[in-house]
């Protein structure tokens, strides 16, 4: 068998805090900006994601931040630990690039780096990857997603023409974590299970005919009855669906990552064979 070649190493890319903010009570923002983010692109896709990198704890890497070095002079318990988070936006003239971070009390690397972040404060990162943004052409949109999905439903809105016939949703804990974004319809979980509230607001929804172009991300849980509900009961094409579980109730990052791909294996054979 020929070896297989070593799997490249993605372009990473070193943002400097320039100002954070707390969005909600839950939401915290933070702009990155700086010489480092001289070679960074996005906006074809309004689902754009970064692989933020954070050091291994006491751990000190050479400057500058390349992961190709890193990954071949330290140990793999020393490589940095990744977290996905979607790019809430970024604006080429001025080279600045905004996250949103959901904040879990006082759990989650990412989260507490964000809280913690100061300007001048550096960061590392791989990307953009990305694959969705709403067909202009669509006859109408359905946008359905939890917190983590927020951000990337906030730049899909603003991407939509003007006129365009959406329907979106995004379930938060409460009235405090609501945002002004125009033309979403909030729903508070208010104690009830994550994504109980999507999952009737999207199976009664109002249908505006087959043409639809659909983005269901968040927990693993809901999207699966969601893509089942669909795919099956609506007939939508798999074409014109972005679903995808962002997370998983009762795993972290680590351990949902790297059972995704089997996850999403098995309820593509569950609901396609009968589709």
């Amino acid at each position: 068998m020929a070896e297989q070649p070593a799997r490249r190493a993605p372009q990473a890319h070193t943002g400097r805090v320039v100002r954070t903010e707390r969005l909600t009570p839950n939401m915290h923002r933070v702009v990155l900006g700086g010489d480092g983010l001289a070679g960074f692109d996005a906006g074809q896709h309004t689902d754009h994601y970064v692989k933020l990198m954070f050091p291994a704890a006491g751990v000190v890497y050479p400057r500058p931040f390349d992961l190709a070095t890193i990954r071949a002079g330290f140990p793999r318990e020393q490589w940095p630990v990744t977290r996905t988070y979607t790019v809430r936006d970024w604006d080429p003239a001025t080279r600045e690039l905004t996250l949103d971070f959901v904040i879990h009390g006082d759990s989650g690397l990412a989260a507490q780096w964000a809280v913690n972040a100061r300007p001048g404060d550096e960061l590392s990162f791989g990307g953009p990857g990305g694959k969705y943004a709403p067909d202009p052409a669509a006859g109408w949109h359905l946008l359905a997603g939890d917190e983590s999905a927020l951000p990337a439903i906030a730049v899909a809105m603003e991407r939509l023409p003007e006129g365009a016939v959406v329907e979106a949703f995004v379930e938060v804990a409460d009235a405090r974590e609501e945002q002004k974004i125009p033309g979403v319809t909030w729903l508070r979980r208010a104690g009830r299970p994550i994504g109980e509230a999507l999952v009737e607001a999207v199976t009664g929804v109002t249908w505006h005919g087959d043409d639809v172009h659909a983005f269901v991300h968040g927990e693993a849980g809901f999207v699966k009855e969601l893509r089942r509900h669909l795919r099956l009961d609506r007939g939508v094409p798999l074409g014109r669906l972005s679903i995808s579980g962002y997370w998983r109730l009762g795993h972290d990052e680590d351990g949902w990552q790297a059972s995704k791909r089997d996850w999403n294996t098995a309820v593509e054979a569950e609901q396609e064979g009968r589709a």
